[in-house]
């Protein structure tokens, strides 16, 4: 059973779908949390109070991660408040459904701020808490097929976790020497608040049936939940630079 008591970590957009699923899951395997959240604080105190519940620390910290300032401003409250950062796990994200003709300059700029952006100015803002980490430290970020597929009115938010997932690589070589594992997390389709928006979101979770290698069990965000309690653990202290994709087979095959 992997074991994380006495570690910190920090989810982003924690209070709903996968990033509510990470913050529980770490805080069962025994992490202290800090929740963040930008506009559902609402339901950012109910995953606080389940994890209150379960005896760990836990904080609801308001922060738009697009911004520098926001960012800084959070880390200077983990360490006032928790004193370390073990754990770092990049997921809030933006960008709404639109044709890409029918992009702007800023609807681009705020999707690659809020989904590429962020992981940069969060790991700037807490490099040195990171960097005093007990073992290695772990940032991991959660991307997702439109990184690599062409998805209706995906394209803006498509391209800023191809982005991602290149920066990702990236920052794995340069902290990897100074006791920091940064890996990505690829998650297939799964039902939350955001993907009820897709559009053809019928026609998508109806096409699972025939792509997913896993019968008639799909993709939840615990499952996503579990890969990212692995890459935040000691277990995966020789994995870095990857990406991890959980989906169900569905992206092996045509």
């Amino acid at each position: 059973m992997i074991d994380l008591s006495g570690r910190v970590a920090l989810v982003t957009g924690s209070s709903r779908g996968i990033g509510r699923a990470c913050a529980l899951r770490l805080a069962d395997a025994g992490a202290d949390i800090v929740l963040n959240y930008v506009s559902s604080q609402a339901k950012a105190q109910e995953v606080a109070e389940r994890i209150a519940a379960q005896g760990r620390r836990v904080a609801v910290v308001k922060a738009d991660v697009s911004e520098a300032e926001d960012c800084q401003a959070l880390m200077a409250f983990i360490e006032a408040q928790f004193g370390q950062l073990d754990i770092l796990v990049s997921n809030a994200a933006t960008g709404g459904f639109r044709p890409l003709l029918a992009t702007t300059a800023r609807n681009f700029e705020a999707a690659m701020r809020t989904n590429a952006l962020a992981l940069i100015q969060l790991v700037q803002a807490g490099l040195r808490l990171l960097e005093r980490a007990e073992g290695r430290a772990k940032v991991i970020a959660i991307s997702s097929h439109g990184s690599h597929l062409a998805i209706p009115m995906y394209a803006c938010i498509g391209g800023s976790k191809a982005a991602l997932e290149s920066l990702a690589r990236h920052m794995a070589l340069e902290l990897g020497h100074r006791g920091i594992n940064v890996n990505i997390v690829k998650a297939g389709l799964v039902e939350t608040d955001s993907t009820r928006n897709l559009p053809f979101k019928d026609q998508m979770f109806e096409g699972r049936k025939l792509r997913s290698m896993t019968g008639d069990r799909y993709l939840q965000a615990e499952d996503v939940a579990n890969a990212v309690l692995y890459l935040a653990s000691p277990l995966s202290d020789m994995v870095q630079g990857e990406t991890l994709t959980v989906d169900g087979g569905a992206a092996v095959h045509a």
